[in-house]
């Protein structure tokens, strides 16, 4: 029996959410940029950015109290003008929270709670509290983008997050970008960073249709939560369409094997019903035909030859990138070449 999870209430244009930093607290470093992203999804959504009562306390602080993040995060839960969660940026030890994260908290006031790449850690523990979660833009990254919000991330923050549930496939985007704009020079914050034309997906194998819930993340974070109680139980991974990318320490596609391995190991592999790769940040040509045929390989080793797979998706450590709602039910039609996701 496939696991359910409980949709937090939608969005709506006078919505209040909590900026949360669970991981660096890198934003004091660069305000300009956040009071940029608190600006544009106003004009854009409507929505007041509210920053949590430690996200603010600077990189020193929070690396010395993970407890403080973890209160942040429960402060935002039971507060009642709070609708929503926002992570603010990523990092690299959202870990530490584990032993803080109160699941019971997440489970008795289910709000959507958006972030990726660090916030990895938190998106899986609202799944193991069988809470829906958002794999999607942070406030500094693609809500805070030079030149405004890019209409394909508008596009999917609102399918997710503010349109009545319904059926909505997800789609290519047309351009994209990972050219690197120095967030401290507010002068940039105008000025659009360059964009390549969008080169679409790459269905890598699988012919027939395939259903199941989303689960996934950055696979370095992942990494560091294998073993750890913040991995989720085996029935959580039980018939998942998995979403997987890479962060930009650019793993090398042999380790983004072994780590699949891993998953083989532990039986996810045989009971997966999908995969989507992400785009991989920084991959050289070479790098993404390498990083295919790794996937080929361990998925022949798994027995898995029929698994569908669509890569060089629009999510993770790109620009603009999708809103992908962890928990919810998708399907993938590789003959038809789409992913839907069902309300």
């Amino acid at each position: 029996m496939a696991p359910h999870f409980v949709r937090p209430a939608r969005l709506r244009s006078d919505s209040r959410l909590a900026a949360l930093s669970l991981s660096s607290g890198f934003v004091t470093q660069v305000m300009g940029r956040y009071h940029a992203g608190v600006r544009q999804v106003a004009d854009e959504f409507g929505w007041e950015i509210i920053p949590a009562p430690n996200a603010l306390r600077g990189e020193d602080y929070l690396a010395a109290h993970p407890q403080a993040r973890a209160d942040d995060l429960h402060w935002a839960l039971q507060n009642p003008e709070i609708d929503g969660l926002l992570s603010i940026i990523g990092g690299d030890d959202s870990v530490r929270l584990l032993p803080f994260l109160d699941l019971d908290l997440i489970r008795a006031h289910p709000k959507p709670f958006l972030g990726f790449s660090d916030s990895t850690v938190t998106l899986l523990a609202f799944l193991r509290a069988g809470v829906m979660a958002y794999h999607g833009p942070a406030l500094l990254t693609d809500l805070a983008e030079n030149g405004g919000l890019h209409p394909f991330t508008v596009q999917g923050l609102r399918r997710a997050l503010v349109d009545p549930p319904q059926s909505f496939d997800l789609s290519p985007a047309p351009e994209w970008s990972e050219h690197f704009s120095d967030w401290g020079d507010e002068t940039l914050q105008e000025v659009r960073r360059p964009f390549t034309p969008g080169d679409g997906w790459h269905w890598l194998q699988g012919d027939a249709s395939a259903q199941g819930h989303l689960i996934g993340g950055c696979l370095e974070v992942l990494d560091m939560l294998n073993g750890t109680p913040g991995w989720p139980a085996p029935e959580v991974w039980h018939g998942a369409v998995l979403a997987l990318e890479t962060s930009e320490d650019v793993p090398a596609p042999a380790q983004v094997g072994y780590w699949l391995r891993n998953y083989a190991a532990q039986g996810i592999l045989a009971h997966a019903a999908g995969l989507l790769l992400a785009r991989p940040r920084s991959y050289t040509p070479e790098m993404v035909q390498d990083l295919y045929r790794w996937v080929r390989r361990v998925l022949r080793e798994a027995g898995r030859a029929d698994l569908p797979v669509v890569a060089n998706v629009d999510f993770g450590h790109t620009s603009p990138q999708l809103t992908l709602p962890l928990g919810a039910q998708v399907r993938l039609d590789p003959l038809e070449g789409r992913v839907t996701v069902l309300p």
